[in-house]
């Protein structure tokens, strides 16, 4: 989780007359110009350093053929791969932004179209290479612009069987081309994730990930002491609860909001490890009873009474066996056996045995939250799942660690940034949490850039340009790659008027991200006022080079190309 993850736009705010004849008055050093034709390139930064590869399940098939022929066959096998390998085709028409897209194969490569006809016209196209989803909740494909990958703006809904706007876009005006693959993402669709370039969020020097779909190693951890010298593999089960738990969690929990530790990434865990080490994950409690639909699977079957009563003898393998999946017509009959296995064949007898399907009662399908248009199954096992809970509460939120056996590492620090996640998703309630929480761990974690930047952020968000200022800084001597400090730490240069330092910082953000439209439009509209309209029409040509269709760069270019020339949004 990064701090300070919103970015505050400066090109686009309203300036009074008299700020525009202060920019005005201001010269931009050379330095900038030479910076920016030093850019032109978009040089990259050295790649990572990536750990050695990992085998992929062929490695152990000759081992373990059986369950390599069957594990073939499962979801987790199949959560990632080549576009063709797993293609869609179709065509869409999103009535709101009137867009008509299609995906198809053309030459051996898979593509994803979009056009518009009218008076504000679009057309282009983008060549998908992979593919992100199983197919039985939907898929989702990725493209990549000079080595940055992207998400699709349009998914697949297996359930509903069409094409529709990913999710959180279904009102998107414009085509949303320039969604960031988060690694996070990658995490649980793909193996071997390779690490982004530094300061980069989804810029990869090759390959982002270097096998499909989930591997043996994502739950058995490394083969080679097994391979080379026939030590035992790691089991999941004979782990001790904690470090078993936490292979499902990785990827089988979302929370409300999870937190990096310092230093730490989700795709540095490894099985046997304990995930807290790496993130804390919260959820947003209250004494109202929980809404079924906002729950993770992990988080539901954690409410059962199941769960409860049996403790950590259950888990996710209790019922689930990653190396198989039953088929559409056994599923009803292998589960009842899970179920049978603790409750009894006598507790079947009276308990409807005219029923066979024990799930199709009390574990009903629900709408799903983490893919928009889809059913999940409900892991709360409840005895009357279609019953109402009748009680009457009054809700007070609180954020809380999952699971609760983790209770005594939740630090302030963790609570600071995740009330300010909340705070930025337009909570308005965490805004205040957010700031008493972020102010105690500043003095706890002085060295602490997320901390830092996300204090300084809401400093700024109040007008208190003073400390919000030394805030970023601090925190940009200590992460000089934090894009989002930088991005905000101009903005905050620029309406003070301090347009130099404002673009040095902008350039350096722009470079890492240059999908963040804001940032370019920034630095076209200030070397535009400067004078240097070839230089603002090539940030901005940059900019719509990932986002095509957005209105205010548009807006903004036709400005830049009117006569004479309007420096103005």
């Amino acid at each position: 989780m990064k701090a300070a993850s919103t970015q505050v736009s400066w090109a686009l705010s309203k300036w009074t007359p008299v700020q525009w004849t202060l920019v005005n008055k201001m010269r931009l050093a050379a330095f900038f110009v030479a910076v920016f034709f030093s850019c032109l390139g978009w040089s990259q930064a050295a790649p990572p350093t990536q750990p050695p590869a990992s085998p992929g399940n062929e490695a152990c098939s000759s081992c373990h053929a059986e369950i390599y022929q069957s594990y073939k066959n499962t979801v987790m096998a199949h959560a990632s791969g080549p576009a063709a390998d797993g293609l869609i085709e179709g065509k869409f028409d999103d009535e709101i932004s009137a867009v008509h897209y299609r995906v198809y194969q053309q030459d051996h490569h898979v593509w994803m179209s979009y056009e518009r006809k009218g008076k504000d016209p679009l057309q282009g196209q983008r060549q998908l290479r992979y593919y992100i989803g199983s197919g039985v909740k939907g898929r989702t494909y990725i493209f990549s612009v000079d080595k940055f990958f992207f998400e699709a703006p349009i998914n697949w809904y297996t359930q509903e069987h069409r094409w529709n706007m990913t999710p959180a876009y279904a009102d998107a005006t414009e085509v949303p081309l320039n969604l960031p693959l988060f690694p996070s993402c990658l995490v649980c669709h793909t193996s071997g994730v390779q690490q982004p370039i530094a300061g980069t969020e989804n810029e990869f020097s090759g390959q982002p990930f270097l096998h499909d779909g989930i591997t043996c190693e994502r739950c058995h951890g490394s083969s080679d002491a097994h391979a080379q010298n026939k030590e035992p593999i790691l089991d999941p089960a004979k782990l001790p609860p904690d470090r078993r738990d936490s292979i499902c969690i990785e990827c089988h929990f979302e929370g409300t909001v999870a937190i990096d530790q310092p230093g730490k990434r989700l795709a540095q865990f490894q099985p046997g490890d304990r995930i807290s080490d790496y993130l804390h994950y919260f959820v947003l409690t209250s004494n109202a009873p929980p809404n079924p639909q906002s729950l993770s699977q992990f988080e539901a079957l954690s409410l059962s009474e199941c769960k409860r009563k049996s403790g950590d003898k259950m888990w996710c393998g209790s019922c689930h066996d990653p190396h198989s999946e039953p088929r559409p017509a056994e599923k009803a009959a292998y589960y009842r056996g899970k179920c049978l296995a603790c409750h009894g064949e006598s507790f079947a007898a009276r308990h409807h045995p005219e029923k066979q399907d024990c799930i199709g009662c009390h574990m009903p399908a629900l709408p799903s939250r983490d893919v928009a248009h889809t059913e999940a199954t409900d892991h709360r096992i409840r005895r009357y799942p279609k019953n109402p809970e009748l009680t009457i509460r009054t809700p007070v939120q609180k954020l809380e660690i999952f699971p609760a056996s983790d209770a005594s590492l939740a630090t302030d620090r963790d609570l600071a940034l995740g009330w300010q996640t909340l705070a930025e998703r337009g909570m308005k309630s965490a805004t205040s949490q957010a700031e008493q929480y972020l102010k105690k761990a500043v003095v706890e974690y002085p060295n602490d850039s997320a901390v830092l930047a996300a204090l300084a952020f809401v400093e700024q968000e109040k007008g208190h340009t003073d400390q919000a200022r030394p805030l970023y800084e601090r925190a940009l001597k200590i992460d000089p790659l934090d894009s989002g400090a930088a991005n905000n730490l101009g903005t905050l240069e620029a309406r003070s008027g301090h347009l130099q330092p404002a673009v040095r910082l902008w350039q350096q953000s722009f470079e890492r991200e240059p999908y963040r439209s804001v940032i370019g439009m920034n630095l076209s509209l200030a070397f535009c006022v400067d004078g240097q309209v070839d230089v603002a029409r090539r940030y901005l040509s940059r900019v719509l080079q990932f986002d095509p269709d957005s209105a205010k760069a548009k807006q903004l270019w036709a400005h830049f190309n009117a006569d004479p020339v309007q420096c103005k949004p």
